[in-house]
């Protein structure tokens, strides 16, 4: 029989090892913690790109959707990654496997698997043709450089393409040296210590910092595309540089009117031009504008009533002259003219021939009536004729309505892209209140045209730098009369001589109204009540005024018939 003493120490032993056990566990799971708190991790992992691609591309530290093919001199890159990164404007049309790339001096039309493209229409062959695979159209890396001031960066061991846009800001930095242990710094997965590492870097390994999460991380890209975590102690940054933005000098017909004001009128021309015997003296006036050039068909063709004795005329004024061309104000003409490279083509090398046969300085497009899905083209048409007027050396304007919902006359207009495509931006500021306007009321008045103005500028972004002013000459003589209890509305347009007219003949006094900063007159007869809001001397100055308080361009006139000869010497303050 065991003693009680026996049956104590048993017990007491077996205590002591269940304390010894426990202690165990603590100790281990206090390494543990130790471990997991104050000792970094070792593990090494790869992107997830890394051997799925041959060619990955990347911008802005982000890998992109598709993959380049080839290397160096023939390295070339998907075209939708091109327009989502370097360059959003250039145009692929399916139908003929056309690709149009434009820049300020340059036209380029390339075409799969063919070397030779045409330069501002003249062919040139190419180092390497587009290629297309897989239903993708693939572009020679080395003209996104020389076109648009890409830099392109390749690296053979990953094979990872990084692509930076002209102007894009880049923070260099590199590997502090020796802030790591065995001389390498980890870049990680994410910002802490316990995350798997990446690369191990070695000092004076080349990084570009994409964001600063913390006050202890970086977030940065390695040239092979790695793109991780590494921390600040070990990092030294340098200075802050952007990538180059292509330099363009202006050319001798834009420098000359750096320093000038635009005063601008056109000359309506309905059947042919007026003899320049009979239009008088333009005190004021540097540019003419007359309306000789029109769309005749779909297939781009332009017809011409341009008068040589005219040009000459103007000319010898000192007046520049800027052919007007028109859409015809023809929707569906419009619609199959601007719907493809080849017809767009057509009538800019005509309205070039043109300009270059009666020697203008400039050409004014005037496209109204259009589709508003016709306006992404017409935009494009305009890019596409930048390059080539400038090698003519001609000043290339648009007119452009006020911001409406209308679909026909403004919601087609992109006016931001247009303001980057063009010279100027010629702003119609009328019809307030329109031939058929069911109520009567001025044709501008101040405030609208204020309006007008100051949502193109700060809306659109243009420069006032760029935009021109359009100035009524005209009124309107409204009509109402009351017809079962309604007022019906008629008018007829008038120019400012036959405006005043009305006003001796019916001994009529004018009263200014601030509400519109136009002069009012009314009057009855049998006809009705007749109410004209007048442009006069008066209404004219608060333009100009209103034109140099926001320092735009300058100012334009429609149409110079509708003009007194007193118009002019107002009109000429702008210069002033």
């Amino acid at each position: 029989m065991k003693s009680r003493r026996d049956t104590y120490r048993r017990k007491r032993t077996g205590r002591r090892k269940t304390k010894w056990f426990f202690g165990l566990i603590l100790i281990i799971a206090g390494l543990y913690w130790a471990q997991s708190v104050w000792l970094p991790n070792r593990e090494h992992v790869a992107p997830e790109w890394l051997g799925q691609v041959d060619k990955p591309l990347f911008a802005d530290g982000q890998l992109l959707d598709g993959t380049g093919i080839g290397s160096g001199n023939s390295l070339k890159l998907p075209l939708p990654v091109i327009q989502q990164i370097i360059e959003p404007t250039i145009r692929y049309e399916e139908d003929t496997k056309s690709v149009i790339l434009t820049t300020p001096r340059k036209l380029v039309l390339l075409k799969a698997d063919e070397k030779i493209a045409k330069i501002n229409n003249k062919p040139t062959e190419l180092r390497f043709a587009p290629e297309e695979k897989d239903g993708v159209l693939y572009l020679p890396a080395h003209l996104l450089q020389e076109l648009y001031g890409a830099e392109v960066r390749e690296d053979a061991s990953s094979g990872a393409v990084l692509l930076y846009r002209a102007g894009e800001s880049i923070m260099p930095a590199a590997v502090k040296a020796g802030s790591g242990k065995n001389d390498t710094v980890p870049l990680r997965t994410g910002p802490s210590i316990h995350q798997p590492i990446l690369a191990d870097m070695k000092a004076d390994t080349a990084l570009r910092i994409l964001q600063a999460p913390d006050d202890e991380w970086y977030y940065v890209q390695l040239d092979n595309g790695y793109t991780g975590y590494v921390r600040r102690k070990n990092v030294v940054t340098g200075e802050k540089r952007f990538v180059p933005e292509m330099k363009l000098e202006l050319s001798a017909a834009k420098q000359k009117w750096q320093s000038k004001t635009v005063n601008m009128t056109w000359e309506a021309v309905y059947q042919v031009a007026p003899k320049p015997s009979s239009i008088g003296k333009l005190p004021g006036v540097n540019v003419v504008s007359p309306t000789w050039f029109s769309l005749v068909d779909g297939n781009g063709n332009v017809q011409s009533k341009a008068d040589s004795a005219y040009v000459k005329w103007a000319h010898g004024q000192g007046m520049q002259v800027w052919g007007l061309f028109s859409n015809s104000f023809e929707p569906d003409l419009t619609s199959k003219a601007l719907s493809s490279f080849e017809n767009r083509l057509t009538t800019i090398l005509q309205m070039l021939h043109y300009a270059k046969i009666y020697d203008l300085d400039g050409i004014n497009i005037d496209y109204e009536n259009v589709y508003t899905q016709d306006g992404d083209n017409l935009t494009q048409f305009m890019r596409e004729l930048r390059p080539l007027a400038e090698e003519q050396g001609l000043i290339v304007s648009i007119d452009v309505t006020p911001k409406s919902n209308s679909e026909m006359w403004s919601a087609f207009l992109d006016r931001r892209a247009l303001g980057e495509v063009v010279d100027y931006l010629v702003l119609m500021a009328y019809d307030e209140h329109w031939a058929a306007s069911p109520v009567s009321g001025s044709v501008a008045s101040l405030p609208w045209v204020r309006s007008s103005v100051t949502r193109i500028l700060e809306e659109d972004g243009v420069p006032p730098s760029k935009l021109i002013l359009g100035i009524p000459l005209y009124t309107r003589i409204w009509t109402e009369t009351e017809k079962d209890g309604k007022t019906e509305v008629n008018s007829k347009a008038i120019g400012m001589d036959k405006a005043q007219q009305i006003v001796a003949e019916k001994k009529l006094k004018p009263s200014l109204s601030e509400e519109t900063g136009q002069n009012y007159v009314e009057y009855e007869d049998k006809e009705g009540r007749h109410r004209i809001w007048l442009e006069d001397t008066e209404s004219l100055k608060r333009r100009v005024e209103l034109a140099k308080s926001f320092k735009l361009a300058g100012i334009a006139t429609w149409t110079r018939s509708f003009a007194s000869d007193e118009a002019w010497e107002t009109l000429q303050q702008i210069g002033k």
